[in-house]
């Protein structure tokens, strides 16, 4: 029996589900999740090279922690990282109902210049990350976006939840790459937003001590802690959290790479297009070839 039956067999987690953590006492709420086989399978739809590999795993793990904190399955979180003429000009990943997907446009030649471990801001230069929660329910859209400044994407994640939402928040992302595949993980706590119900928000106050021992117990998390899969998330928890008084923690659905690439999707785009523009891009059968950026498939569309 493998390591990953097992821990599903004995109700643990291992990959490509997340674990959603509360602990009352100390008001703080949070988000565990190590990807593999799903994200191999986003990986392999291009010959991305390794710091592109890196880069988007990270995205995609932080994709599913905060997508997760939707509570309607059928909402949107899309992660967007821009900027104009860099080495790294679009990376764009959405999480919706446990479905994953990504992608990163980049300059290949540019990218070979800056040695094997570029930091983000040699990626991006002078960019931006937006991010944007499409509410199925109510149908309403909010988005904050934040300057890609910092030594990472989480960095970057943390000072949106500050900037944007006034929330306090700790994450923590780790990737490895092994004989069976990438892993890539991460860790997000945060407080409740209790002001939402009209009380004071806890971190408007200058002295915040239940925050403070949460983002220390949290903070301790070591990188090859989180991507080893030998430790089960639960155990994860537990090593951080045991002495406190109540931790409750609960798994979602299973994480899966999913693509909305359609024909009846593109057909719909294309509809917006002038009759002679159409024409332009048929091929000679007729029909016109729309390659997913995410998935890499070629579909003929007939319009």
């Amino acid at each position: 029996m493998s390591l990953e039956d097992y821990l599903i067999e004995s109700g643990e987690t291992g990959f490509d589900r997340v674990l959603t953590l509360s602990i009352p006492d100390r008001d703080a709420r949070g988000r565990i999740v190590r990807l593999g086989p799903v994200l191999d399978t986003v990986l392999s739809a291009h010959d991305y090279p390794a710091p592109i590999r890196l880069l988007l795993g990270e995205a995609l793990v932080l994709t599913a922690l905060m997508g997760s904190l939707l509570k309607d399955p059928a909402s949107q979180l899309t992660f967007q990282a821009q900027a104009e003429g860099a080495v790294v000009d679009l990376l764009v990943c959405d999480h919706r109902d446990g479905e994953l997907r990504g992608y990163v446009r980049h300059d290949a030649e540019r990218l070979e210049k800056l040695g094997a471990n570029p930091g983000l801001e040699a990626l991006f230069g002078t960019g931006y990350l937006a991010i944007t929660f499409d509410l199925a329910t109510s149908g309403e859209r909010y988005q904050g976006i934040v300057p890609l400044e910092g030594e990472s994407l989480a960095w970057a994640c943390e000072s949106y939840f500050e900037r944007s939402e006034q929330i306090p928040t700790l994450i923590r992302v780790g990737m490895r790459n092994s004989g069976k595949g990438t892993i890539a993980a991460g860790l997000l706590v945060q407080h409740f937003p209790d002001g939402e119900e009209g009380r004071e928000r806890l971190h408007v106050r200058d002295d915040n001590p239940e925050w403070e021992h949460v983002a220390v117990l949290a903070g301790s998390i070591r990188y090859d802690e989180l991507v080893d899969p030998e430790l089960s998330l639960e155990q994860i928890i537990w090593r951080l959290f045991h002495e406190e008084q109540e931790v409750r923690v609960e798994r979602q659905v299973p994480l899966k790479r999913g693509c909305r690439c359609t024909v009846a999707h593109y057909r719909g785009v294309l509809a917006r297009f002038p009759v002679e523009d159409l024409d332009e891009m048929r091929d000679p059968s007729g029909t016109i070839p729309v390659e997913c950026a995410f998935c890499s498939k070629v579909l003929e569309i007939d319009v």
